[in-house]
């Protein structure tokens, strides 16, 4: 039902099933991971009114903390979240309040743990996610809206082009080769993809 996509790595479908309505996948050499996308594979819908809460779990010396990354849903089937800061994070008591994913909840060094609670939707609804894999939830969007902003400049710039047999000399205007703003346009669509936060370096 569930598919968990590392960066780098070969897709994941091979969960545990812990109890009725909890979930874990296993994720060895966590140690670079920095994030992790879950997804519902589309053979087993959720049922009417249910979805996953998904929790993030790390080793700890006093044992494990789940951290509440997210949910998905038949109308939500995949969310990417944010996972590097949960691993060196100190404690939180926020986090100490996530499920109790029995046996197979292991502490062994550098295995990561991801967790899906089945819970009703209204339940989800009213869980806050914790703020550092929140942020992760952004990047689609901003990555979408970034996309057609460039896409609307360069269409919005390519309505006025005309070829030089068709200009009319006008000596104290400036312009610009399309293919100068085509070239940026690639050179910003490459980048966004790469690390959607680039211009802030």
């Amino acid at each position: 039902m569930f598919g968990l996509i590392v960066s780098g790595r070969l897709v994941q479908t091979d969960l545990h099933q812990v109890s009725e309505t909890q979930f874990l996948f296993n994720i060895p050499d966590a140690d670079k991971i920095n994030h992790v996308v879950i997804f519902m594979t589309g053979q087993t819908p959720f049922p009417e009114e249910l979805g996953g809460a998904v929790y993030f779990s790390w080793p700890r010396a006093d044992g494990p903390v789940w951290t509440l990354l997210g949910h998905i849903s038949n109308s939500k089937p995949s969310a990417i979240f944010k996972i590097s800061s949960l691993k060196t994070s100190s404690e939180d008591e926020n986090n100490s309040n996530g499920p109790h994913f029995g046996a197979m909840s292991q502490q062994q060094s550098h295995l990561a743990q991801i967790g899906i609670s089945v819970e009703p939707l209204v339940q989800l609804a009213q869980q806050t996610p914790a703020p550092q894999a929140a942020a992760a939830q952004a990047v689609p969007a901003f990555s979408e809206f970034s996309t057609k902003m460039a896409e609307n400049l360069f269409n919005y710039a390519s309505s006025f082009a005309q070829t030089q047999a068709q200009m009319m000399p006008q000596p104290e205007e400036l312009f610009v080769p399309l293919s100068t703003l085509k070239k940026w346009y690639e050179n910003f669509q490459r980048r966004l993809q790469h690390n959607p936060f680039f211009w802030k370096s």
